[in-house]
């Protein structure tokens, strides 16, 4: 039966590590008893996700001692027609490791999240939208719009339930607008290491899938400053533009023309000619107005809380001038390039519905596993498969054979 040293045939060991590594250990132990009618105690299925992933974590850092010492191969060797790198932070609660039952020392933490894509894409010579779209100026829309963008980089304060709603009536059909690019491939890293151990993995990503060798490739992040100091450090000099996520910049000018005197009307007015600046690449525009109503509202107090006026405004303010350099959106358009890091903010939800709630604490090591083992299901490109394939060192699991649970 070819039983490896857990003592499961390879199919099964792929099932149980599977089930840990997407849903709440208790709940992947009930689904295998009830889809495999195996019954694996919750404990168990979590030293078995934790070992298989800590193995796939040394094979990825590996992977990076080789690339510092030039020893690297590409996994792929043809050349895209454009790619695009997007990086993000998470949230995740730990504990004191190693520590016995029970929750020592929790604190929050930020994994850190990659998404890479590959694009087909078509240069224009002329900016193939030059209006910003209607769900930007959607005057019920965007403060939902808002509050999504912000909440995924937010502390969760209460235990997700599931949504009682009903069913969205049936829209009318609307004529798609035709997109500068479509992506083609998509793969995913994610890690609780520093921004500096990050960044290599993030290059090391990028020279194996080839798109450092693409003749358009792009950078798509929010303002944090750990995400361009990889760029800076890595991505720059292999000839990536940087571009500021549109999406978090339309938090910011929303934030900032609610904060400034004057009637609704007149906020959304703003907001509406602020963000078509932005969209528009008339980037000295939005920050000549931010100036403007950062002097007339004046500084705030030094004991003043972030929700007053004066704090937001001059927040946003400074996030324009840190990265007005990286807002010439119709530039961008032209080269089919994405303005939008949807995909990776789309990607850090899943994960979050994994690592993220204010009843789950990790260890460390225990979820640096779990998002290795997950980084490489949500990947397109069959690594999951070509890590279940790699030989496994042989050692027993713990001193004594581990065995189901009763």
């Amino acid at each position: 039966m070819k039983l490896g040293v857990e003592g499961y045939a390879p199919a099964l060991l792929r099932k149980i590590v599977s089930q840990g590594a997407r849903y709440p250990f208790g709940e992947a132990a009930h689904n295998l008893k009830e889809l495999a009618d195996q019954e694996i105690s919750a404990q168990h299925v979590l030293r078995v996700t934790e070992r298989i992933g800590t193995e796939w974590v040394a094979q990825r850092d590996r992977e990076s001692e080789a690339f510092k010492q030039d020893r690297l191969a590409r996994t792929y060797t043809q050349a895209p027609a454009a790619a695009a790198v997007m990086l993000d932070g998470g949230r995740v609660q730990v504990r004191a490791e190693p520590s016995g039952p029970g929750v020592t020392q929790p604190e929050w933490h930020e994994p850190k999240y990659g998404c890479f894509l590959t694009l087909d894409t078509k240069p224009s010579a002329t900016d193939p939208q030059p209006e910003p779209p209607a769900k930007f100026l959607d005057r019920k829309g965007v403060p939902k719009l808002v509050r999504q963008v912000q909440s995924l980089r937010s502390t969760a304060t209460a235990r997700e339930e599931p949504r009682q709603t009903p069913l969205p009536a049936k829209k009318k059909k609307r004529h798609k607008s035709k997109r500068p690019s479509r992506t083609l491939l998509r793969t995913v890293i994610a890690t609780m290491a520093a921004v500096e151990e990050f960044g290599y993995q993030v290059v090391v990503e990028v020279y194996k899938r080839g798109l450092d060798l693409a003749a358009h490739k792009a950078c798509v992040c929010d303002g944090q400053k750990s995400n361009w100091t990889v760029w800076d450090k890595h991505l720059k000099g292999c000839g990536f533009i940087p571009i500021l996520d549109f999406l978090h910049l339309l938090t910011y000018l929303y934030a900032a023309a609610q904060a400034v005197r004057g009637t609704d009307q007149e906020r959304w007015a703003r907001y509406v000619e602020w963000l078509t600046w932005a969209w528009q690449g008339q980037r000295e525009n939005v920050l000549v107005a931010l100036n403007a109503v950062c002097a007339r509202a004046g500084k705030a107090p030094d004991q003043a809380p972030e929700s007053d006026p004066r704090c937001v405004l001059e927040k946003a303010r400074t996030y324009v001038t840190n990265n007005c350099d990286k807002m010439d959106y119709p530039r961008y358009r032209k080269l089919g390039l994405p303005i939008s890091s949807a995909p990776v903010e789309s990607t850090i939800k899943q994960f979050n519905k994994r690592v993220k709630g204010t009843e789950k604490f990790w260890r460390p090591s225990a979820v640096e596993a779990v998002l290795q083992v997950l980084a490489a299901q949500l990947s397109r490109d069959s690594r999951e498969d070509r890590l279940w394939a790699m030989p496994r060192p042989y050692r027993a699991a713990r001193h004594k054979p581990l065995r189901p649970a009763a």
